[in-house]
């Protein structure tokens, strides 16, 4: 059986057999408490998970992949690795299918940053899985996704934000995914703040709202 990654549990108030379950993915450098702080401010009927990264970079600080510098000083990403961590994601997924029978459809797996690229990869190459994807601070990285679309797209369901002053993913990336998501016909909202790279408090409003709304 392969090791599964580390993650922090909020259980519900009143646990059932089909409890809607929210996963949470981090981003680069940082660990599974940060986006965690969010936990007590979101439906009490949530079974609320958030996953560690499996690279270590030092004090607390953890990454799903790599980012080195190629030869035109950009940042590219370590692929294989990338795709380690998607698989690494789908084995914490099918645990927590078989141990909380969690429903697909009013289920949510939320990431930021490098933790919203591999929730985009995730939902596209394996539609099934978790149908509620809050991307915040992301995009669609081609080199992890399919070119083709699926037949269970249809059955996704999309909360896209990111900061108009984010320095770190440019705001381009974010509008042509949420561009991608249109040609792929996949029911989404996409919501763009004045902000860097980060979830504001407007945001966190609107995402927790459109968590009610589907619960």
């Amino acid at each position: 059986m392969e090791k599964l990654l580390e993650y922090i549990v909020r259980e519900p108030i009143q646990a059932t057999e089909q409890t809607p379950l929210l996963l949470m993915l981090h981003g680069y450098g940082s660990n599974e408490n940060d986006l965690f702080s969010f936990a007590s401010e979101l439906p009490d009927e949530l079974l609320i998970v958030s996953a560690r990264a499996p690279l270590s970079l030092g004090l607390d600080s953890f990454a799903w992949y790599s980012l080195q510098m190629n030869a035109q000083n950009h940042l590219v990403s370590n692929i294989p690795e990338a795709l380690e961590a998607q698989n690494m994601i789908l084995n914490l997924i099918d645990f927590l299918q078989r141990t909380y029978h969690f429903k697909p459809e009013k289920s949510f797996l939320l990431g930021f940053s490098q933790g919203s690229i591999l929730s985009y990869s995730i939902a596209l190459n394996y539609p099934e899985k978790i149908q509620n994807i809050i991307a915040l601070s992301g995009y669609i990285n081609k080199e992890i996704t399919p070119n083709q679309p699926n037949l269970h797209y249809k059955k996704l369901n999309f909360f896209c934000s990111h900061g108009t002053e984010d320095s770190v993913i440019p705001i381009a990336a974010a509008r042509k995914t949420a561009t991608r998501l249109s040609q792929l016909d996949i029911n989404h909202i996409y919501k763009e703040y004045h902000s860097g790279h980060g979830v504001s408090p407007a945001n966190f409003t609107d995402f927790k709202n459109w968590i009610t709304s589907i619960l």
